[in-house]
């Protein structure tokens, strides 16, 4: 097997990143692998949330629901403070707009944090009784909380949890087994975090998105969901490659790439035109260093 990581594990620890694990794919081959510790099953944080988006994909071709779906046809709370200066209710926010984190909060509702703390056991109730700050469908603002009600609405169209959804249709596919991904207290899947899987299980998802959906002559996912998905759906003000846009539920980055990604450094780096996948497992806050070792010490020797 390839040392083709060597510079990036140079780079990494040069920086002090605690990177956990990398895979290497270009295609559809393992070209390199590394790990400082056993590969094991790790909580992939907001990387969930790309996988939640292969659901809709799913529901939206057979017709359970519709990119303007919105919330109030399938949750009927009106809860929203009688001196609001605003008349913004969630109840107009459509499946569209959670997709590509645009709702209008100017406070991102459901982080984690706040998740810990929350004493109300209906988190879609919490969700809608806070009323939105500006139009939806203009600006992004990074929100958990909109991911986790794109699960919910899942769940109240399909009549099952994300996670069970795709238990047949791509986990069990692509060879993911007995999957663990937290829920709610009252049992809806987070979809926004909360996966556990492991880095070579994540480089799979990696392969199968550059497969626009394909796995070993089966079509899991239309290639046209996953086209539309990964690319730029929305402008971002982020530093580096938090800059160069969101899809649905995904990330562009830089170099003509996609991305999904966790906190602490879980990434999932797709770049079609290379035909490769990086993927790497972490516990480090610095994640663009992470990404330019993958940019400065890996992407040259792919071309």
């Amino acid at each position: 097997m390839s040392t083709l990581p060597n510079q990036f594990v140079r780079s990494i620890d040069e920086q002090g990143l605690n990177v956990y694990s990398i895979r290497v794919l270009q295609h559809g081959e393992l070209i390199s692998a590394w790990d400082r510790s056993k590969d094991c099953r790790r909580v992939q944080h907001s990387i969930s949330k790309s996988f939640t988006c292969m659901a809709i994909g799913l529901a939206l071709e057979e017709g359970l629901l519709r990119l303007d779906t919105r919330l109030g046809e399938y949750f009927a709370y009106d809860v929203l403070p009688q001196n609001h200066p605003t008349a913004l209710s969630s109840r107009e926010l459509r499946l569209i707009d959670l997709l590509r984190m645009s709702s209008g909060h100017d406070t991102p509702p459901l982080f984690a944090d706040e998740r810990a703390a929350l004493k109300e056991n209906d988190w879609v109730k919490h969700y809608m009784s806070l009323a939105l700050d500006r139009l939806p469908g203009e600006h992004f603002t990074y929100s958990s909380g909109d991911t986790f009600m794109i699960s919910a609405l899942f769940q109240a169209a399909a009549g099952q949890t994300v996670k069970n959804y795709l238990t047949p249709r791509l986990f069990e596919p692509l060879g993911i087994h007995n999957v663990a991904w937290e829920t709610s207290p009252l049992g809806i899947t987070l979809g926004c975090a909360g996966l556990q899987i492991s880095n070579e299980e994540l480089s799979r998802f990696g392969q199968f998105l550059l497969q626009e959906g394909s796995w070993k002559g089966s079509q899991l996912v239309p290639a046209e969901w996953i086209r539309r998905s990964t690319r730029k759906q929305i402008e971002t003000t982020g530093d580096g490659d938090w800059g160069e846009g969101y899809g649905y539920q995904f990330w562009m980055c830089s170099h003509d790439a996609y991305r999904a990604d966790g906190a602490y450094g879980q990434l999932c780096v797709v770049l079609p035109k290379q035909q490769a996948v990086v993927a790497v497992n972490s516990q480090e806050e610095n994640m663009q260093g992470i990404l330019n070792a993958i940019w400065d010490s890996i992407l040259p020797l792919l071309n």
